[in-house]
C-alpha cells in the first residue's frame, strides 16, 4: 500500500515505551466482519460498520473501505452527484486517483496519502469520480470514507472542503521501529494530523511489520475502533485475530496492543489498520441517506431542502482544480 512512506522509519519519532504497571490496555468488546456492496456507479466496498451500535461508533456514523480493486481500462467509477447536511465526509486515498468537486466552490484531486475532509454542514451537493485518464487506463483503487457525525450546534454551519496532502500527515514509529504510524487527524504521543475537526477525535494509518507489535496510547475519554485494511494481527492482551475487513470495537483503558502475524499473505505483506477515536456527542441521531441530523423532522426539512434546490445546484462546468493531475493548485 503506497500511502504516505519513508525509507527509513528509524529517523522518526517514537512512541513511549508504555509501562505495563500504569498502562490500563483496553480490552476488545466486540469483532465484527464487514459485507461486501456497492456504492455509486457501481464500485466495490465492505461496509464497515454493520452491525455495530451507533453508541459505540459516536461519533462516527460510517465507513467505507473502497476496493481495494485493480480496474481494467474504462472499468474505474465514482458517484453521481448526490446531497449531504449535517456530518462531515473523510476521504482517504490509499492506491489511485479521486477527484471531489461540490457546489460550494471546494474540491480538488486526491491520490496515495491523500484526503480530503469535507464538512456538508447546512448542506451542499458534490460528486467523486476518478479522473478521465484513470478511467482510460485502468489500474489500483484502494480508499476509505469515514463519516464523522456533527453536533446539534455545528449541523447547520456553512460548509468547508479541507484538501489535506498525505505528506502533512504526522508520523512516527514504534520504540523498535517496526510500524509506521500517520496521524491523519488528532494526536498521538506528541505527533498532530492537520485534519481540522468539530469535535476531539483521532484518525491514524498503521503499517505494522509481520511479527511486530505496537502499543499505542490512547485517550481515555475517546473510544477506539480498529479496522483492519489488508493483512493478518491480533488486537489486545488476549491477542483476538484479526484479519482484512474486521472491526474491533474496544472498551475502556488509555492504550491499545496491536501486534501483526509473523506470516502475512504474499497480497499483504504487512498489517495495514485503520484508527478512530473521539470524545462521544451523546446526542440523539437521526440517520436517513445523505443526511445526518437529530430529529426525524429535521430529515424531512433536508429532503425538503434539497428538493427545492436550497442545497445548491450543480456547477455548469468542471473546476479548474480537479483536473486529475494529483497536485495541490
Amino acid at each position: 500500500m503506497p500511502a504516505v512512506t519513508v525509507e527509513d522509519v528509524l529517523v522518526l519519532p517514537r512512541l513511549p515505551r508504555l509501562d505495563p504497571a500504569a498502562t490500563t490496555f483496553r480490552p476488545v468488546r466486540s469483532l465484527t466482519t464487514a459485507p461486501s456492496g456497492f456504492e455509486g456507479e457501481g464500485f466495490p466496498v465492505r461496509r464497515a460498520f454493520a452491525g455495530v451500535a451507533l453508541t459505540d461508533l459516536d461519533p462516527f456514523i460510517h465507513l467505507d473501505q473502497m476496493g481495494e480493486v485493480d480496474y481494467a481500462p474504462g472499468e474505474p467509477k465514482g458517484t453521481p452527484w448526490h446531497p449531504h447536511r449535517g456530518f462531515e465526509t473523510v476521504t482517504y486515498i490509499i492506491d489511485g486517483i479521486f477527484d471531489h468537486q461540490d457546489s460550494n466552490g471546494g474540491g480538488g484531486t486526491i491520490t496515495n496519502g491523500d484526503t480530503q475532509w469535507m464538512t456538508a454542514g447546512s448542506g451542499l451537493l458534490h460528486i467523486e469520480a476518478p479522473p478521465e485518464h484513470l478511467v482510460m487506463s485502468g489500474g489500483l483503487f484502494h480508499g476509505l470514507q469515514l463519516w464523522v457525525n456533527l453536533p446539534k450546534v455545528a449541523k447547520m454551519n456553512p460548509p468547508r472542503y479541507q484538501d489535506i496532502r498525505g505528506k502533512e500527515s504526522g508520523l512516527l514509529t514504534t520504540p523498535d521501529g517496526g510500524a509506521l504510524i500517520r496521524v491523519i487527524a488528532g494526536e498521538i504521543a506528541g505527533q498532530t494530523g492537520p485534519g481540522s475537526t468539530h469535535t476531539p477525535i483521532t484518525i491514524a494509518h498503521l503499517t505494522v511489520q509481520p511479527g511486530a507489535e505496537v502499543d499505542l496510547p490512547w485517550r481515555p475519554d475517546f473510544n477506539a475502533l480498529v479496522y483492519v485494511l489488508g493483512g493478518r494481527g491480533t488486537v489486545g492482551l488476549d491477542k483476538r485475530p484479526m484479519h482484512t475487513g474486521q472491526l474491533a470495537v474496544h472498551g475502556a483503558g488509555d492504550a491499545l496492543r496491536i501486534t501483526a502475524d509473523l506470516q502475512q499473505d504474499a497480497h499483504t505483506p504487512a498489517l495495514d489498520l485503520y484508527i478512530m477515536g473521539g470524545e462521544p456527542i451523546r446526542e440523539p441521531v437521526a440517520h436517513y441517506g445523505p443526511f445526518v441530523m437529530n430529529t426525524r423532522a429535521e430529515l424531512v426539512k433536508a429532503f425538503e431542502d434539497y428538493q427545492a434546490g436550497r442545497l445548491g445546484v450543480i456547477p455548469a462546468e468542471r473546476v479548474p482544480h480537479s483536473a486529475g493531475e494529483g497536485d495541490r493548485p
